[in-house]
């Protein structure tokens, strides 16, 4: 395998350098420690095995109780949860690496036995997710949801807000703002799941409005050299869809240009799926974003390199491979084979699958 050349170049976000363009995708894990969900010693381990990427984001952490739809997935709420999330911190700093933290609000797609008090998820509109959660050790059906009262959504907005203040409080580089794969603020966002008529429904710019109130407030707190988001203008992922999603992202992405936020992380096609599952312009996203565009889903190194040679991207996100190749960066830099991921121990368990996973060094030992 040849140097992959732009790929191990540094690029500057904002006021951080980064030694190379490979952006470790959020990727839930399912290892907190109930019934705090408190990122566990664990976790300290592995994201401090993978700080040779550019740029780590955390798996997605949950602003509130009323914002978890899995089971053991870290928040960002509370003393202990801070308190757990600065011994990560710190470890991926001692080696050198830079870390920004997903945070979330699942919406609908979660289970009564998670949320407060037993009660239902909530949503734009009270419309039930065809799909899964992960609960009590096995994929269950989504629980039907409510829709959230005009009254209650500052609140939501709030707990945002709240969520990048404890980011900083953690040691965290930035924050990511989880707009994607069907979860809340996409709820918000896309017709297929927003039926409301009030002033946060019917029209692009109304459907968008929570996400965009959400990344000023985001912003306001971590500044928006230090804030970035996720969005999936077509993915299928959670059972959300639009009937018209290039204006409706186009419009979205102005405004997060208005607001100067650090980047863009787009899924371009359906999460884990095909890149083409729907037509859409990724171009015009490019081409109206002033900040570092950062892309994912389905690439491989050639073509990672290609696009970035192209200047169609800044960043590349790569989710699997880092799973399983704590030290990716360095088998890029040698042209070294990849093991190969256990998805048998993607969510949930213990050190194996997680943190077990051999660097080079250890690999060419238990060839010999």
């Amino acid at each position: 395998m040849s140097m992959p050349t732009k790929l191990l170049e540094p690029f500057k976000l904002g006021p951080i350098t980064l030694p190379n363009r490979l952006v470790m995708a959020p990727l839930p894990r399912n290892r907190a420690v109930p019934p705090g969900m408190v990122p566990s010693p664990l976790a300290v381990e592995y994201y401090g095995q993978r700080a040779s990427a550019g740029l780590l984001i955390t798996e997605a952490s949950q602003v509130s109780q009323q914002g978890q739809g899995y089971q053991d997935t870290p928040g960002i709420y509370s003393k202990e949860q801070v308190a757990g999330w600065r011994k990560v911190t710190n470890r991926v700093h001692e080696h050198g690496g830079r870390i920004f933290i997903q945070i979330w609000h699942v919406g609908r797609i979660s289970h009564t036995s998670l949320q407060p008090n037993g009660g239902a998820p909530v949503a734009p509109s009270a419309i039930r997710a065809k799909g899964k959660t992960f609960v009590g050790g096995t994929f269950t059906d989504i629980s039907e949801p409510r829709a959230l009262t005009l009254d209650e959504i500052p609140g939501i907005i709030e707990d945002f807000r709240r969520g990048a203040v404890n980011a900083l409080e953690a040691g965290f580089d930035g924050v990511e703002i989880h707009g994607a794969n069907g979860y809340l603020l996409d709820q918000f966002a896309k017709d297929g799941t927003n039926k409301r008529t009030d002033a946060y429904g019917g029209s692009i710019e109304n459907r968008a409005k929570l996400m965009l109130e959400v990344s000023k407030v985001v912003a306001a707190e971590a500044g928006p050299e230090r804030t970035g988001i996720r969005i999936s203008p077509v993915t299928p992922s959670n059972d959300v869809s639009d009937s018209n999603p290039q204006p409706l992202f186009d419009h979205i992405v102005d405004h997060l240009n208005a607001l100067k936020l650090t980047y863009i992380h787009v899924i371009e096609g359906a999460t884990g799926g095909p890149r083409d599952v729907a037509p859409f312009d990724y171009g015009s996203l490019r081409r109206r974003f002033k900040g570092a565009y950062v892309a994912n889903n389905g690439y491989d190194f050639e073509l990672a390199n290609k696009v970035l040679a192209a200047g169609e991207a800044d960043l590349i996100a790569f989710g699997k491979p880092f799973i399983a190749n704590p030290d990716l960066v360095e088998r890029l830099k040698r042209g070294a084979p990849l093991n190969a991921p256990d998805k048998a121990t993607f969510y949930g368990g213990d050190a194996r699958g997680y943190t077990d996973y051999p660097v080079l060094g250890e690999a060419l030992d238990a060839a010999q």
